[in-house]
Order: C-alpha cells, then sequence, then structure tokens
C-alpha cells in the first residue's frame, strides 16, 4: 500500500518500508503520543512497516476532545485501521496501550479478514475485574506527582507550568478510560501473546504479567527486564532486537 507518510488522524508512518515488511501497530501509553514510538519506526524500517497511534487530545490533535472511555477509543481505532489491513497487523502496546491494543485485537479476530498476527504486551498486568484506580479524580499535582514517581517523563517538561496545563487534560482522560475500564469476559485470542515489563515496575509484577496468558489460545512468554514502569526506554537495543527477531519470523 503506497499511502503517504503520517497520513489519517489516527495513524503515523514516519518511515516507509518494502510492501512485504511485516506491519507494527504501536499503541502510546497514558499521556503518550505517536511520537514516542519514532526511535522504534527510525530503527525498524525498512524491514518493519511501523505505524503509531495517535491518540486526539494531544500534539497535532491538541484541538480535539481527549477519549475517556477506552473501549471507545479501541472502536475508533480499529476503524481506521481497516485500510491498513491489507497485511496481517502486529499489535504492540506500552502501560494503557497494552490494553487499548489488547481490545482492538479482540474486534479485530470478531471481523471479517485475518485476525491480529501477534500482540505485545509491555508494562501492563492482565486484564480482569473492574477498573481500579483514582488519580484522574485528583488535581493537577496529583497527576504530576504520578508522572515524576514513573520516571517517563522528560523533568524539564515537568518543570514548564505552560507546558504541563497542555498535556494534563489529555493526561487526565487517558487515566480516567485505564481506571475505569472493566473487563468483560471475551473469546481467548488466536495469536500469540508476549508480555514485556520491568522487575521494578510499581505498576505490574511478574505475577500479574503472567496473567496474559490466560487471554489466548495461541503462545505465550514474558520477558523481564531490569528497570521501572519505563524500562524500554533504557533497553531498547533488546526490545528492538525481539520484535525483529519475532516479527521476521
Amino acid at each position: 500500500m503506497n499511502t503517504p507518510m503520517g497520513s489519517g488522524a489516527w495513524l503515523r508512518r514516519y518511515r516507509t518500508a518494502g510492501p512485504e515488511a511485516p506491519r507494527l501497530v504501536c499503541f502510546p501509553h497514558a499521556g503518550g503520543s505517536a511520537s514516542f514510538y519514532f526511535p522504534v519506526a527510525n530503527a525498524l524500517s525498512p524491514d518493519v512497516d511501523v505505524l503509531a497511534v495517535q491518540y486526539p487530545g494531544r500534539q497535532d490533535r491538541m484541538g480535539e476532545q481527549p477519549v475517556t472511555d477506552l473501549r471507545l477509543l479501541a472502536d475508533q481505532v480499529t476503524e481506521a485501521l481497516a485500510p491498513w489491513r491489507d497485511r496481517p497487523l502486529h499489535l504492540f502496546g506500552h502501560s494503557m496501550g497494552a490494553v487499548v491494543a489488547y481490545e482492538v485485537a479482540l474486534r479485530l479476530e470478531q471481523l471479517p479478514g485475518p485476525g491480529p498476527a501477534s500482540l505485545y504486551v509491555s508494562g501492563r498486568r492482565a486484564p480482569a475485574g473492574r477498573g481500579t484506580g483514582t488519580v484522574h479524580l485528583g488535581d493537577d499535582a496529583g497527576l504530576v506527582r504520578e508522572l515524576r514517581a514513573l520516571a517517563g517523563t522528560d523533568a524539564a517538561l515537568l518543570a514548564d507550568d505552560d507546558l504541563l496545563s497542555l498535556i494534563l487534560p489529555a493526561l487526565r482522560a487517558d487515566y480516567q478510560a485505564i481506571e475505569t475500564y472493566g473487563h468483560r469476559p471475551a473469546p481467548r485470542l488466536s495469536c500469540p501473546v508476549t508480555a514485556l515489563l520491568g522487575d521494578a515496575d510499581p505498576k505490574v509484577t511478574p505475577d500479574e504479567a503472567e496473567g496474559w496468558r490466560q487471554h489466548t489460545d495461541h503462545d505465550f512468554d514474558l520477558h523481564v527486564f531490569d528497570g521501572g514502569h519505563f524500562y524500554l526506554t533504557h533497553h531498547q537495543p533488546a526490545v528492538l532486537a525481539l520484535l525483529r527477531e519475532r516479527l521476521k519470523a
């Protein structure tokens, strides 16, 4: 598919790839944007065709209302992916993005045509039961404390009140989406699932990540790296090597 880079409101294609390249769709974390995956696209091109999802309410979609319902978000991303289903889709999501990717995988399996080829869930426990968490109900200072605790946001940004005022509405909406999300019984996926996390992640333990095994009838494996919630920024070469090996296979 010869589609211009960056086409569409929902998807960013920072690099082109060959017509036979596997296609990887990347889902950002709460408060994150498509550009978080620019290094992934840069490193994997042209062997992998990387699409990064851009949620409303950030960067070039700043003027749009953020989505506070995770299932609605998954519905909209699935619709946006329709023109890209000329080849199997591999899905990668970090933190909140892992759950959005999972919900998109469920929807793809219900549609005519090929379902998801594989699902990679990073820094997130397996879905279970009702939503939990109250960060989105707190004040702005509480949201900033959350960002600092996870150590995934540039310290200079956290010290700039003007920049913070731009990102906090989308961050609050994302936290509302993930904290109010409740898992509903669903058929197991028919694609392989790979879980990745840092061993010091305050948001998920290896045992909780192991729970993703219950969501697939295919292969499952778990990779634990040293580090916290944003372990993948410190282990980018290892994570990219894993993706490149799996996607080529």
